[in-house]
């Protein structure tokens, strides 16, 4: 009986195409890089990442989870948001996230945007030329090594 190789990618990234930025507010346009990153899935109302990283973004420093947990309560209520997702292991989850894009890094036991970069830097260097392109390339031997059992 063959075994069965586990289901966990090693890397995963999912990009979406939305309309062009117009008139939309810092949170609507960080909602959407979100959406656009695969951070957040369309029609999600837990949203939570969306103020994590607006916190990360704003911060001139960078932050301990506990720290970005209570900008994020006094951001959610100065907006009139639910405070659904702001449990300190959800906010740990969310922070994992944006580390796994490159987007956060840890520094000692706080978070900041990584190397404090700016974030077109950072997708154009950590994403586009070397997130993405490893990704495609395995996708490539997949579909090789299909294609030599196909085409025999």
């Amino acid at each position: 009986m063959a075994s069965i190789s586990k289901e966990t990618p090693l890397a995963e990234l999912t990009l979406r195409k939305y309309e062009r930025p117009t008139e939309l507010s810092k949170r609507e346009l960080i909602r959407k890089l979100c959406l656009s990153l695969g951070l957040l899935q369309p029609g999600d109302s837990r949203d939570i990442i969306v103020d994590i990283f607006h916190v990360l973004v704003e911060s001139n420093s960078a932050l301990t989870s506990e720290e970005i947990q209570n900008a994020v309560l006094e951001s959610r209520k100065r907006e009139n948001l639910p405070l659904k997702g702001v449990a300190q292991s959800n906010i740990r989850r969310q922070i994992r996230k944006l580390r796994e894009l490159f987007i956060v890094e840890k520094a000692g036991n706080s978070y900041r945007i990584s190397e404090n970069e700016s974030l077109l830097r950072i997708f154009e260097e950590k994403i586009e030329k070397f997130y993405l392109p490893s990704i495609v390339e395995r996708v490539k031997e997949y579909i090789k090594v299909l294609e030599q059992k196909i085409y025999k």
